[in-house]
């Protein structure tokens, strides 16, 4: 039973494997991009019901940007982003207390990398209003 489709924009392949196999194996459909303008492709081609987004993809700033521009434009405006990046490991800044704010970090969920499977999975649920 397929329970959502979910698209991941991120530029690691083992990141994007990883995190593919644990929402697939949960009955998640995946589909990828590897950085904001493959992500925009995907979504004309079909919607999804969840995007997970990188931060740091082609520049350092690709997935703010990209979040911005998804959620003041329809018909993307209401699929929600799970912004799961390592920009706190590389940078030390933590934006996650910026998650939400309409106009910097337009996103409804913020994890940082690495993440555990199970935190991945109960995240996605809980976005989906899944239980």
């Amino acid at each position: 039973m397929r329970q959502g489709r979910i698209l991941i924009i991120d530029d690691d392949p083992d990141i994007t494997e990883a995190m593919r196999t644990v929402l697939e194996n949960r009955g998640y459909e995946v589909r990828n991009a590897c950085d904001g303008a493959e992500g925009m492709e995907r979504l004309r081609e079909a919607l999804p019901d969840l995007i997970i987004l990188d931060v740091m993809m082609r520049t350092s700033q690709e997935g703010f940007e990209l979040s911005r521009e998804l959620k003041h434009n329809a018909p993307y405006k209401d699929i929600p982003i799970l912004m799961l990046t390592g920009v706190k490991q590389k940078t030390g800044l933590d934006f996650k207390p910026a998650a939400g704010d309409e106009a910097w970090l337009p996103v409804e969920a913020y994890l940082d990398k690495p993440v555990k499977p199970d935190v991945l999975v109960e995240k996605v649920n809980d976005l989906l209003g899944k239980s």
